[in-house]
């Protein structure tokens, strides 16, 4: 017999990955509990509403096809995503491109005459490990050998930041090969007609139906360590503090937060400074934007060739009209700042955003501005550059990282971790098994 403070497992932040995780270990089995402080689910992944406007707060599309939709349908959640006609476009010399079928070689060849010596570079990297660049070299120094072209750079920097949230010239060209070669260059995806929120509420809802709990604006103020295991945590909930006990603790806070949640003094130090090293969150900019007037004709995301830093804009209601008020179209604009990890000047990033919009968003002037998300430090779009991630686990036997800090090699967003939160479930599930029924 457990009280209401004992459980299987212990999720720390209702995240995209800690709430893959949590609804996993759930439909395994295990008592779950998940503590988030914000009063919603779904953290860098949420949504706002703001007059009616459903503004997702930082991502904003979901993967159709792959492990997140698997992972839903394994635990029994409701998948409410739609996909648009054309997912991507690229703008390229004024025209917008379909390159779902032609792919690289009809985008490249588009933008430069060197697109045939691109497009052998990235088929040599497809074929052959050997062919993949050293992680010294960045992906702007990499399309530089092929082209000085500035629109080939532009559109490489601004798939760079679609993904991962950093520029060109901050990431390994090795992730960027092995990304866009072994783990499909044009994914499939869609938008959830309750904003991105609505998946997250869905794997709640699984959670708590196979006896979980969520707690939301609550607190955990420390995770217990004794004799090198995680055996319960602190946690604020309603003013008041409360003890609870715990048989594997999983946090979805990143490894810099964890740290400080265990204690550095139950870690050794090397692991500390490795988590202090690779501690090297990105940036991005999201402005998002609505008008009676449909201001972009493309029913998914453009993504862009030459741009001050605009990467892309999504159109939302070609697909969800119930994200805005009806008769208005919902937009987002994103960019990366220079540099994107690091020190930048906000004010002026957000000024070339807007400078960006009103050159390639006729119309835009006149829309409604809803706000301005700047995404940085301890609340990026990712916690770490791809390719410079910590592991999942920890050098406590039964405490794990989950989420965007701990990625596999070369993936990114709610993507990344729906895949850290299966890898995590499947060691639980083998080294921490329930006891057997009775």
């Amino acid at each position: 017999m457990t009280d209401g403070t004992t459980f299987d497992a212990l999720v720390v932040g209702a995240g995209a990955g800690g709430l893959f995780a949590a609804a996993r270990l759930a439909h395994a089995g295990y008592r779950t509990l998940v503590v988030e402080r914000l009063p919603k689910v779904g953290g860098r992944a949420s949504t706002t509403d703001i007059d009616g406007f459903r503004v997702n707060d930082g991502a904003i599309v979901i993967e159709v096809g792959g492990i997140t939709e698997e992972t839903f349908a394994e635990v029994g959640a409701e998948f409410d995503v739609r996909t648009p006609a054309v997912p991507v476009l690229y703008r390229v010399g004024g025209k917008d491109l379909d390159v779902t079928r032609g792919g690289w070689g009809l985008l490249l060849s588009t933008l430069t005459r060197q697109g045939a010596k691109l497009v052998s570079g990235i088929g040599a990297a497809r074929k052959d490990d050997d062919a993949l660049p050293g992680e010294e070299l960045s992906t702007a120094e990499w399309v530089g050998r092929y082209s000085k072209n500035a629109a080939v750079q532009g559109v490489f920097r601004n798939m760079c930041a679609s993904v991962f949230a950093v520029g060109s010239e901050e990431l390994p060209a090795r992730v960027f090969l092995t990304y866009f070669t072994r783990k499909s260059a044009f994914k499939r995806f869609g938008f959830c007609p309750d904003g991105t929120i609505g998946v997250w509420e869905s794997l709640a809802a699984t959670i708590t139906a196979r006896g979980g709990e969520v707690w939301l604006s609550s607190t955990v103020e420390a995770l217990h360590v004794d004799g090198g295991r995680v055996t319960g945590a602190t946690v604020l909930r309603g003013g008041e503090r409360v003890e609870v006990t715990c048989g594997v603790a999983v946090s979805d806070t990143g490894p810099a937060a964890t740290v400080g949640l265990v204690g550095a003094e139950h870690l050794p130090e090397d692991y500390r400074e490795q988590v202090r090293r690779k501690d090297r969150p990105c940036s991005m900019l999201a402005l998002n934007f609505a008008s009676r007037d449909r201001l972009v004709d493309v029913p998914g995301m453009l993504l862009f060739s030459t741009t001050r830093r605009l990467c892309y804009v999504a159109n939302f209601t070609d697909t969800c009209p119930e994200m805005a008020p009806p008769g208005w179209n919902l937009y987002v604009g994103a960019s990366v700042p220079k540099p994107a990890v690091g020190d930048f000047d906000e004010a002026a990033e957000i000024a070339l955003l807007r400078a960006d919009l009103r050159e390639h968003v006729p119309g835009f002037d006149d829309a409604r501005e809803l706000s301005v998300a700047v995404m940085r430090d301890g609340w990026p779009p990712q916690r770490a550059v791809a390719g410079h991630d910590l592991p999942h686990t920890t050098p406590i036997a039964n405490l794990w990282n989950v989420g965007d800090g701990v990625k596999e090699y070369a993936n990114g967003g709610t993507t990344a971790c729906a895949e850290t939160a299966k890898l995590v479930v499947e060691q639980i599930t083998t080294h921490h098994p329930l006891p057997a029924a009775v």
